[in-house]
């Protein structure tokens, strides 16, 4: 390149490019972080889940305070078992697309953001849709008792149809 306007486009082509790589890099990495607030934890398994799910404890009960809270990521169609709290339950729903429902009632969607207070001693579920991966934090107090964990949930009732 011996024509000094011909360096100074190269240059500049060449800075406008990285700058572009840059700002997508940091784009990338940063709706990352914002899709995961904590670490995905462990692999859970035990046979109280159907499919894959993870679990990152962020608060474990002790004797000053039971109540314990959980990052939960369930991989598509992953699921628990039918199972009850004796103290409730609270799920906040932080990523991804999930279904929660309790005995007798439909099934519902969950989406980030939501929230649902689960009734002492009812009966219930939660896990992923079958196509996206859903993640929450899981309060429960065992103040009352141990979760109660009952039989799997059956593929009929996961695909059933959910509530409008």
């Amino acid at each position: 390149m011996k024509h000094p306007a011909k360096k100074i486009t190269f240059f500049f082509a060449v800075f406008v490019f990285l700058s572009f790589h840059a700002q997508a890099q940091k784009n990338k990495n940063t709706s990352v972080n914002q899709a995961s607030i904590f670490a995905k934890g462990e692999k859970i398994t035990n046979s109280n889940f159907v499919g894959n799910a993870w679990l990152q404890p962020l608060v474990v009960s002790d004797s000053l305070n039971p109540t314990a809270v959980g990052n939960v990521t369930f991989e598509p169609g992953a699921r628990t078992k039918w199972h009850l709290h004796p103290a409730g339950q609270i799920l906040l729903a932080t990523g991804g697309i999930g279904y929660y429902q309790e005995k007798g009632s439909p099934k519902r969607i969950l989406r980030k953001g939501e929230v649902v207070k689960c009734p002492p001693n009812v009966a219930h579920w939660h896990g992923a849709s079958p196509d996206q991966e859903f993640i929450q934090i899981a309060i429960t107090s065992s103040h009352k008792g141990a979760t109660v964990w009952l039989e799997p949930v059956t593929d009929e009732e996961y695909h059933a149809k959910v509530k409008p």
